[in-house]
């Protein structure tokens, strides 16, 4: 597990292509960085489908609004630092407020866009997404579950923020975790390892960390539990009580600011329905700074060995 590595981005024009052979109501826009997001693929195969607006973030939303009406299902999307970054008014209130069956599937989420820096790193979408009402927040953790969770979304009526990163290694990949498929199932969190002392929920490129930390605390005697939380809103509040009662203990883990992402909603729900302690690894109320993807993730704490830090501060 994990030697292979894929594209989540590759994994969204894929999916996308195999969506439009299938459904020919699906239509997909960009902004100015559909080469990048791999959504030309797309527009290669279905050029009357699909609408690059440009640099116009704004005006995406409005269009991919407007599209939806017309009965289309939409996915839209550019770097997570501009949508939802510079649109939340936007997304509230044309796409969420008239519950519009509009996909915002955005790429660069977290630090591990390295050289791009600050500016570009957004650290803030989760928290952002799931506070609008409606929106339904997604941050797969591989190439599989990216394209699983692109093709089935397009059978849930309602807005979408689905969260995708650029990738760390060379090539812009990440760990492969699910070799076998993904079957994305709306607010049903995926238990990828059993164990009783601790329970690790992780979304996105963490969810890799998450295992490797696992396996590095077996060897120390301790047994954790791995949990993918790829859905945080509507989060899986039955999965998190159920492992709450049977470790005692959560550490979760996000490439985002430890406010208002997914260590904030397992914290909420523990809190009303079974509390225990939570440890939350993320970006410690920071911004990013330029940088080699690993150099960063190491330096905000977001690697195997901060995870078993966490776990072992117990």
């Amino acid at each position: 597990m994990l030697e292979k590595q894929g594209s989540m981005r590759n994994a969204y024009g894929e999916a996308l292509v195999e969506l439009g052979a299938s459904n020919p109501g699906v239509v997909v826009l960009g902004a100015d960085t559909t080469e990048s997001m791999k959504s030309g693929m797309f527009g290669a195969k279905y050029p009357d489908r699909f609408f690059n607006l440009g640099i116009a973030e704004a005006n995406l939303v409005g269009v991919a609004a407007g599209l939806a009406l017309a009965g289309k299902v939409v996915y839209a999307g550019t770097y997570a630092i501009f949508v939802p970054g510079k649109c939340v008014d936007q997304i509230r209130n044309v796409i969420a407020y008239a519950d519009l069956n509009v996909k915002l599937v955005c790429s660069h989420g977290g630090v591990s866009v390295g050289p791009d820096g600050g500016s570009h790193q957004q650290l803030e979408d989760i928290a952002l997404m799931r506070v609008v009402p409606r929106m339904k927040v997604v941050i797969p953790a591989d190439y599989t579950a990216v394209k699983g969770t692109v093709k089935a979304i397009a059978e849930i009526p309602g807005p979408f923020y689905v969260r995708i990163t650029r990738g760390v290694v060379k090539g812009s990949t990440s760990p492969i975790i699910y070799e076998d498929g993904f079957d994305y199932k709306l607010g049903k969190a995926q238990v990828l390892r059993e164990g009783g002392d601790v329970a690790i929920m992780a979304c996105g490129l963490m969810v890799a960390e998450s295992l490797r930390a696992a396996e590095a605390l077996k060897a120390k005697g301790v047994e954790a539990s791995v949990i993918d939380v790829h859905t945080v809103k509507p989060i899986d509040e039955e999965t998190i009580v159920k492992y709450a009662k049977k470790c005692g203990k959560i550490v979760t883990a996000e490439e985002h600011n430890i406010f208002g992402g997914l260590g904030s909603a397992i914290a909420e729900v523990v809190t009303e329905h079974y509390p225990v302690a939570v440890r939350r690894v993320g970006v410690k109320d920071r911004f990013g700074e330029s940088g080699e993807a690993q150099e960063l993730l190491n330096k905000y704490g977001l690697t195997a060995e901060h995870i078993e830090q966490a776990a072992l501060s117990f």
